[in-house]
């Protein structure tokens, strides 16, 4: 679990806005913990928030702290405070390819609803459009599979930056998430804690 945290990429993020089918919402999660997502934002103003899919998000939605926001300007306002630059993915005049874009940096990706896509507010807030080039007839990939692509280039652009190498939170941090994670799954703390610290320096 240690190694894990000390993995996370706090300034990585997503956003899911009205996503409706819940395969589809828990693919996104399993995607945000694949690549050290530790926090995911919910703005739900169309839809009703679907219950999520344990088999398909494995159990991902444990290991992430999920934020619900009123409304797409409330959640743009809490990531700017942050320091994100915010990535609308849709197919507008002004798009960029998202192989052009350098996604060290404090990044949050808005993922719309299956049929209509990222709403009018989420499109005129965003800081950039993000497009994944497309060489077929199809305009489009599946929002899952779209949010799995986006995400593992941001993985493997943060690789190249040595982003996962060292701790992006301070110890204290890591230790209280790692207690907080511990206690949830009903484990002796203290006892786990022990034995992650043997394993972690091998002694």
């Amino acid at each position: 679990m240690r190694e894990v945290l000390e993995r996370r990429q706090p300034d990585l993020t997503v956003v899911i806005e009205n996503v409706h089918d819940p395969f589809n919402a828990s693919a996104l999660l399993r995607s945000c913990d694949a690549v050290g997502i530790s926090d995911v934002h919910l703005v739900y103003t169309v839809e009703a928030e679907p219950e999520v899919s344990l088999g398909v998000s494995a159990s991902a939605r444990r290991w992430l702290t999920l934020h619900r926001h009123q409304s797409i300007e409330d959640c743009y306002t809490t990531l700017r405070e942050r320091g994100f630059t915010i990535y609308a993915t849709y197919l507008g005049e002004d798009a960029q390819n998202l192989y052009d874009l350098d996604l060290t940096g404090p990044s949050a990706f808005v993922f719309g609803n299956e049929a209509r896509g990222v709403t009018p507010e989420a499109k005129a807030g965003a800081d950039v459009a993000a497009i994944l080039p497309m060489m077929g007839m199809v305009e489009s990939l599946n929002i899952s599979a779209a949010c799995a692509v986006t995400l593992y280039e941001a993985l493997r652009q943060r690789q190249r930056a040595g982003r996962y190498a060292s701790p992006t939170w301070p110890p204290d941090e890591i230790e209280r998430r790692l207690r907080a994670w511990l206690e949830r799954e009903g484990r002796d703390v203290d006892a786990a804690l022990s034995q992650h610290d043997t394993a972690h320096t091998g002694a």
